[in-house]
């Protein structure tokens, strides 16, 4: 028979009508097997040509051991802070995780592909990574279990925020304290992941500006690369005109971050020139006492990694598709020394 890598622990159970347990023993070569029931799996083996993946061990202990991780960005708080949360859940629940860093189209496609084989993981999280339909019928075709954070897909266990609702909290909160003169600095969406986030909270920012009756200026939209520098660079461009904003919206803390050192830069301070409100609540976000719209990183790699525990455990998740609340926390860059949640949910 040819070498088919896709045969699994799995494929070699049935073949021999034992559990996988009791391949992982004769794998081992552990004493507690009859001799009838060795000789049964070595010949499913010998039949599928199957290789031992370097995670077969684990099934000794009644369930594989390794899960994956792979998310874009590693170097990007919002990413670490929800690997960090999954890590934790996934070293509580006794299980090992190789995590992948996908920063470009190919290293995306050479990890999702690998990924599809049970050699590698039995279990996947997926964070802020958008999979194709191939990809994900992939998945469910090698029976790799997946979870997804930061990302929505139909059918399948999914943790996300309402990125149109955040952006609503962010304009609502300026509007009830006072401002209707109000920029944007946006990041680019990455047409790579196939990122809106940008977008959609932008949409939600003008839906609740139209709400009140007020006309946003496109004049004071800036759109650029996700980093503090190019925040700095688009806040200084509105910050210096003749008719400047009362009040910016950034669709990153990391872009806000930047408004801060721009306002500093130029002599003016938040809020008395400019009130300035971010999006993900950073810790730097707490340091700086900036206005933010909070959404829960560490908690959505904490709950997408036990949906992912859970279906590798055979239990299903419900419903499939989370969405976590989102709040409105003001500080000191929209109300002085006064701060409070405002918004929710």
């Amino acid at each position: 028979m040819a070498v088919n890598q896709r045969v699994n622990i799995f494929d070699v159970a049935n073949q021999a009508g034992v559990a996988p347990s009791t391949v992982s023993r004769v794998l081992n070569g552990s004493s507690k097997v009859s001799d009838s029931t060795r000789a049964r799996v070595q010949l499913a083996i010998e039949l599928l040509d199957f290789r031992p993946s370097r995670i077969a061990s684990g099934l000794s202990k009644g369930r594989v051991a390794n899960v994956a991780i792979i998310a874009p960005y590693l170097t990007r708080p919002s990413v670490v802070a929800r690997v960090d949360g999954a890590l934790e859940v996934f070293d509580k629940r006794g299980y090992q995780t190789v995590l992948y860093s996908a920063g470009t189209p190919a290293q995306a496609s050479e990890y999702v592909e690998r990924l599809m084989d049970r050699h590698e993981s039995l279990g996947v999280l997926v964070i802020s990574l958008p999979l194709t339909e191939p990809q994900l019928l992939g998945f469910r075709k090698s029976g790799v279990e997946l979870s997804l954070v930061d990302s929505y897909a139909s059918g399948v266990v999914n943790v996300h925020i309402d990125n149109v609702r955040g952006g609503w909290l962010a304009a609502d909160h300026l509007i009830k304290v006072g401002h209707r003169r109000i920029g944007i600095v946006g990041d680019i969406d990455n047409n790579f992941h196939k990122f809106r986030s940008s977008q959609e909270r932008i949409y939600g920012f003008t839906k609740r500006l139209l709400e009140e009756g007020i006309s946003l200026d496109s004049s004071l939209i800036r759109i650029g690369k996700h980093s503090p520098i190019e925040g700095r660079r688009m806040a200084e461009e509105l910050l210096v005109r003749k008719a400047p904003p009362t009040a910016l919206f950034a669709t990153s803390d990391t872009h806000a971050i930047g408004i801060l050192a721009a306002l500093e830069g130029l002599g003016l301070s938040a809020p008395d020139d400019c009130a300035v409100v971010g999006f993900d609540d950073l810790e730097v976000a707490r340091l700086l006492d900036l206005s933010t719209v909070r959404q829960p990183l560490v908690t959505s790699g904490t709950v997408g990694a036990e949906r992912l525990c859970d279906l590798l455990e055979g239990k299903s998740p419900e419903p499939k598709g989370l969405k976590l609340d989102l709040e409105l926390v003001a500080r000191a860059s929209t109300m002085g020394k006064v701060g409070v949640v405002l918004g929710s949910k």
